[in-house]
């Protein structure tokens, strides 16, 4: 499972180790709920400008960069969403508190103690998003009993707030968002610990690899997008920001390490199939062999409960081969933990992903003949048992009639 210990023909450019810190540091303090994307989506852009790459804005906010290769077709993308989970206000309660919903699937378990920052229509107020029964001194066992859901926590705002009509007039009102703190902390030994670094981290290491590509001089063979997408943790992702030359995208993603899982919190995960079924399996085992070639320590998995940008880009109608990476993570949708190892791998296979030639050189155009086309098993490769091979006798025409076809 780990790659081989050849050396490569060619080297990688090395990886900024500390421009990816401190992209993700920068993109950690910036809150971007599904909805509210517009400051993430000004750093990121400005980030690519300082890089020297070049970019188009969707009208919603989806970014485009482009890295020129020696070849404008089959055009590649590489995929991470700067949007992230949240709430919004449902209901301003008669006790002066608020009940929300939240942006993004994810459990009330985990919002439970989180302090917040409400986002009203002239400003911001502060406040904790708790249990119904949240005092043990009040309520004694019931603390412990309550069911969780989304209908048994409340946020208390830090305002002198005792009715609906005083949150009313410290200006709240149904439908503010509401953003979570992420409680970043990176650790001396590597490991990161936060809130959204589903996808920050995937970003802050694509910001990265496209860092090491610009400065290394390096021609890439065909042209390269670098994607960053607003919309991916409510589905719809990289529906937008492609456009028909792109035949291959690789999402990068969180990837997520459990019992029962392949992942590991020290390595690049290459997913082969997730919810929505699985991907290329040409692209798929391209990235495979980048990670043996270049001695990038990965892990091959399977994710039940799991979609990407990639599903999003297919469903929209693009006929284009797909593939999801990840830096592996512990508690995803949670409270995430993640290993700098990870995200330096993560970054290492984006790069050598970059650097490679396509799949098959056929994908320059959306439709064309046999020629060209890829090729998964050979016959002579596919040993059958001698019972699945067809009776020679049905091939036979019967007398006086044709064969069938």
């Amino acid at each position: 499972m780990n790659p081989s210990t050849h050396a490569p023909q060619v080297a990688l450019p090395t990886i900024d180790t500390a421009f990816l810190e401190e992209s993700l540091l920068q993109l950690m303090a910036l809150p971007s709920p599904v909805g509210l994307t517009d400051g993430v989506v000004r750093y990121t852009a400005a980030r690519l400008e300082s890089i020297g790459i070049p970019y188009e804005i969707t009208r919603r906010g989806a970014i485009r960069g482009l890295l020129r290769g020696r070849e404008r077709r089959p055009a590649r993308a590489l995929v991470a969403h700067l949007d992230t989970l949240g709430a919004m206000v449902r209901e301003i309660k008669q006790s002066g508190r608020l009940a929300i919903v939240p942006i993004g699937s994810w459990s009330s378990r985990f919002a439970e103690g989180g302090r917040l920052t409400i986002y009203t229509d002239h400003g911001q107020l502060r406040g904790s998003c708790l249990p119904l029964k949240s005092s043990g001194h009040a309520f004694g066992g019931e603390v412990d009993t309550q069911p969780s859901s989304w209908d048994h926590v409340e946020v208390r705002v830090d305002v002198p707030a005792h009715s609906a009509q005083e949150l009313i007039d410290a200006g709240v009102h149904v439908g503010d968002w509401i953003a979570f703190d992420p409680q970043l902390e990176m650790a001396p030994g590597g490991y990161i610990v936060s809130r959204y670094l589903d996808d920050k981290a995937a970003v802050a290491a694509l910001l990265a690899a496209c860092k090491a590509v610009v400065d290394s001089g390096r021609e890439l063979p065909v042209d390269a997008l670098a994607l960053f997408t607003i919309t991916e943790e409510v589905g719809s992702g990289a529906s937008a920001a492609l456009h028909g030359d792109i035949a291959e995208m690789v999402s990068l993603d969180i990837a997520i390490s459990a019992p029962g899982q392949n992942t590991s919190e020290h390595a690049v995960t290459i997913c082969l199939q997730d919810l929505s079924g699985p991907f290329d399996y040409h692209l798929t085992h391209k990235l495979i062999g980048l990670a043996q070639e270049h001695g990038i320590d990965y892990r091959r998995d399977v994710f039940k409960f799991y979609r990407s940008d990639s599903a999003a880009a297919v469903e929209a109608g693009n006929d284009i081969r797909t593939a999801l990476i990840g830096f592996g993570a512990d508690a995803s949708h949670a409270h995430e933990r993640t290993h700098r190892d990870a995200l330096l791998a993560l970054a290492r296979l984006a790069c050598a992903y970059m650097l490679s030639d396509p799949v098959a050189r056929r994908d320059r155009t959306s439709m064309g003949s046999l020629e060209g086309f890829t090729e998964q098993l050979r016959p002579d490769e596919m040993q059958l048992p001698s019972t699945a091979l067809p009776d020679p006798e049905v091939f036979l025409a019967p007398e006086g009639g044709d064969a069938p076809v």
